[in-house]
């Protein structure tokens, strides 16, 4: 029995290798410190639980949910983001909730995409961009985020030819894997260029809120112009340390939020109306979390760059995501380096091959491990390097 060719074609998942990896290890009876995944070990906090626990008790938020989303979520999405980035939305035409931001950005690609178009996906990038291009048929073309660019994108590198044939971008600022930020000229700059070529933004916005030394990151959408070619995709997970609770939302222009409404209908059922509310609450207390979570990453961010500063690899903190984007040390490349630490520390990090081919040379550590364990798995890594 054959599957589809479009199945054939996908990679294995990064973060399920790496579990399978983890798993088998154990197995060895070796104590493994996980600092690949970017799952967050803090608790979701306890207004939010209180929220949805009171809401799953009653009978109405058992039935089918709104397709597009409970309306009083949209509806705080859009009070969220004209408190946080002076965007006023419309709840009804420009927001619509996502079971995770991962499904609705696997699932945009089918909204806009046809057979043959070309996408450029940031590389090293979240993976899910290519994945999706690759099922809706386009073709995926690698957006190089380059060390001496800032790992920023030239679209100079392009020829005028390939941007008149682009259909989509996915671009993600705070960036995951990389942890650079990027400023509104930037984005400025991606505005102009997709009205001048026709092409749409799909901006990744996840880890906007993880943010440290003052730094507040921007939304495209602050740009003039951003709505006629822009969606932007967001999560809860991050912030409120919500992963397994499944979501999010797109903001953005009405039209492809809509055609992404539109595919919903017809492969999910929406999130559960309870999640929704709970989501309500969070998004209504954002600032309260950030005051208690914030600091707890910035201490897990100083304790990293000072290990890796002890032992000749010098990083610049970076300025928001939990991520630490590392160079290897000289005769290693990405996977090498990562087995080493696997093999002699039991640390486990994430090639950056793992976000595409211009990964190469650096791993992604994730601080979203406890401070004790962290400590215990730096404290593994310098002695490893030092022998």
């Amino acid at each position: 029995m054959e599957v589809a060719t479009r199945i054939k074609k996908l990679p294995p998942y990064l973060f399920a290798q790496i579990e399978q990896k983890i798993a088998e290890e154990k197995q060895k009876g070796r104590e493994i410190l996980d600092l690949g995944i970017g799952d967050p070990d803090l608790p979701t906090p306890s207004f939010i639980i209180e929220k949805l626990c009171e809401e799953a008790q009653k009978p109405q938020n058992h039935r089918y949910p709104s397709y597009r989303g409970l309306y009083r979520f949209r509806e705080a999405v859009a009070e969220w983001y004209l408190r946080r980035f002076g965007v006023k939305l419309d709840p009804e035409r420009e927001v619509v909730s996502l079971i995770g931001s991962k499904e609705g950005i696997a699932h945009f690609a089918w909204c806009v995409v046809d057979p043959g178009d070309i996408v450029l996906a940031s590389d090293p990038g979240y993976p899910v961009y290519k994945i999706g291009t690759m099922l809706a048929g386009g073709i995926p073309l690698e957006l190089p985020l380059l060390p001496e660019n800032d790992f920023l994108p030239d679209f100079s590198r392009f020829p005028q030819e390939v941007l008149e044939k682009t259909r989509l971008i996915f671009i993600n600022y705070p960036n995951n894997p990389t942890s650079q930020v990027a400023s509104l000229d930037f984005f400025k700059e991606v505005v102009e260029l997709a009205r001048r070529y026709n092409f749409i933004i799909a901006h990744d916005l996840a880890y906007s809120e993880i943010s440290f030394d003052g730094y507040r990151a921007p939304s495209i959408l602050e740009v003039e112009g951003a709505r006629e070619v822009a969606i932007e995709f967001h999560s809860l997970s991050k912030t409120f340390n919500m992963t397994g609770w499944r979501i999010g939302f797109a903001v953005g222009n009405a039209k492809l939020v809509e055609a992404l409404g539109r595919i919903k209908t017809n492969v999910d059922s929406g999130i559960f109306n309870a999640i929704q509310w709970a989501g309500v609450e969070a998004l209504a207390r954002t600032e309260e979390v950030l005051k208690w979570l914030l600091p707890v990453y910035q201490k897990r961010r100083d304790l990293v760059v000072s290990a890796l500063s002890r032992v000749g690899i010098e990083v610049k903190p970076p300025r928001a995501t939990f991520y630490v984007w590392i160079p290897v040390p000289s005769g290693f490349d990405s996977l090498g380096f990562a087995n080493f630490l696997l093999d002699k520390a039991g640390v486990v990090v994430t090639p950056g091959t793992g976000f595409g081919r211009y990964g190469e040379g650096f791993v992604r550590v994730s601080l979203t491990t406890p401070d004790a364990v962290l400590e215990r798995a730096m404290s593994r890594i310098e002695e490893a390097l030092n022998q």
